[in-house]
């Protein structure tokens, strides 16, 4: 990680711009596995489980299956991943949405009606890193919106097997049904349907550059995504009120994510960036992930600025996936901070808590979008449906007002709509 110190705002735009991903270099190949599996559904599906994964295996996980993986799923992690399921379900049955009904004038009834998203698609990588906590952060919120089918796809190990822990967790949170799927092809088959994995109407979950690009692609065509997503990130803003270790541990805990990962210091004080980074050098010789931490590393950087409105507009500007605040009276400067995707408050609020069992969601909005975008929550497994009610009276009061807009615009028969009711022509 290199150090830089006060850049000028100018330069600011560079600072912030995310390390760029080839997705045009891909987009041919995503394009013909969205069309195979659009015209082919199942055999695609399998063609491409050969090809891609060297597996040839039934589509869908059986019961039986399920079974005997939660079996092998140790005590300790069980209870982990129910523990965290608790605390899940608390935040975010909090979040459920209630019914608006307004008299917005004399007869004019306005209703704002909550209903949940019938069939949901959830997308869980796979890979080197089995993310079974995802199962937690896009189920339990889909089972709490009242989703009535609620699917998942994930990729299958090199023996056709899926991890069983994400198995467990589907199962620990009423999951409809799993299929050993992933890649753009998993993305296809919940975007449009096969003769085994049903069609869905939103999916959600992170990815690979591969699964990133087909959600984008089907979300412009039948098919609603939860959010634009890109590699991981963590900005840690500490003063050293905290200790060094604690914000290198940090950083690492979002470097070991992928080369493609980005980490993040700032501070106001040179002397506390030199140790934070000689933190990170000695603790990341301890970690497995050796590899994908370097790859993040590289790209990595710290910022020393002069004043603390400094280090708060570069967060604004920079808007992170993951913020955590290691600053002396750190609730204050979150009270200032309006675009992260998720904020971690003092020094004992590390990343990893919202990333397992506090309660908050995961699925966060990355490369910037949390100047617009939320991270998963209640709201995106329900759509809010509106209703309207007059009376004679109401529409007679709104007729004027109603007519005059309409002739205004040009559309007569909208005007007619009204006064045929009440003037009977």
């Amino acid at each position: 990680m290199r150090i830089i110190e006060n850049p000028a705002r100018s330069a600011w735009d560079t600072l912030t711009r995310r390390q760029g991903v080839d997705y045009e270099g891909i987009r041919p190949r995503v394009e013909a596995i969205l069309r195979a599996v659009e015209t082919e559904g199942d055999a695609a599906l399998q063609r491409l489980m050969r090809e891609i994964d060297k597996v040839d295996a039934p589509l869908e996980v059986t019961e039986s299956e399920i079974d005997a993986a939660c079996a092998k799923v140790s005590e300790a992690v069980q209870e982990a991943i129910r523990a965290a399921k608790r605390n899940v379900e608390a935040f975010h049955s909090a979040q459920l949405p209630r019914e608006i009904r307004v008299e917005t004038a004399p007869g004019v009834v306005c209703v704002q009606r909550p209903v949940p998203i019938r069939r949901v698609g959830l997308y869980i990588p796979g890979g080197s890193a089995p993310l079974f906590s995802t199962v937690l952060m896009l189920a339990v919120p889909a089972a709490l919106a009242g989703c009535r089918d609620r699917i998942l796809c994930t990729p299958c190990r090199k023996d056709g097997s899926v991890a069983p822990e994400v198995l467990f967790a589907a199962r620990e949170c009423g999951v409809t049904r799993i299929f050993r799927v992933g890649g753009a092809q998993a993305v296809a088959a919940m975007a449009f349907g096969t003769e085994t994995v049903p069609k869905v109407d939103k999916i959600f979950g992170p990815g690979n550059p591969w699964v990133t690009l087909a959600k984008q692609i089907v979300s412009g065509r039948n098919t609603a995504i939860d959010m634009p997503a890109g590699p991981s990130e963590v900005m840690v803003l500490a003063d050293g009120s905290a200790p060094a270790a604690f914000a290198a541990a940090d950083l690492l805990s979002q470097a070991e994510h992928g080369k493609d990962s980005t980490a993040v210091l700032v501070t106001t004080e040179r002397d506390y960036a030199d140790k934070v980074l000689q933190e990170v050098e000695n603790q990341k010789k301890q970690l497995h992930r050796n590899e994908q931490v370097e790859g993040s590393l590289a790209h990595s950087y710290a910022i020393v600025f002069p004043s603390l409105q400094d280090v708060i507009d570069f967060a604004e500007a920079y808007a992170p996936e993951h913020l955590i605040i290691a600053w002396k009276n750190a609730a204050e400067v979150a009270d200032k901070i309006t675009a992260a995707g998720s904020v971690f408050v003092g020094p004992w609020s590390p990343e990893s808590a919202g990333d397992y069992a506090s309660g908050t969601n995961h699925t966060l909005p990355t490369s910037g979008w949390a100047l617009s975008c939320s991270g998963v929550n209640m709201d995106s497994f329900m759509r809010k449906m509106t209703l309207q009610e007059l009376t004679r009276e109401g529409l007679e009061s709104l007729a004027p007002t109603i007519v005059n807009m309409a002739q205004a615009e040009g559309l007569d028969a909208h005007a007619r709509a009204v006064t045929l009711r009440i003037e009977g022509k």
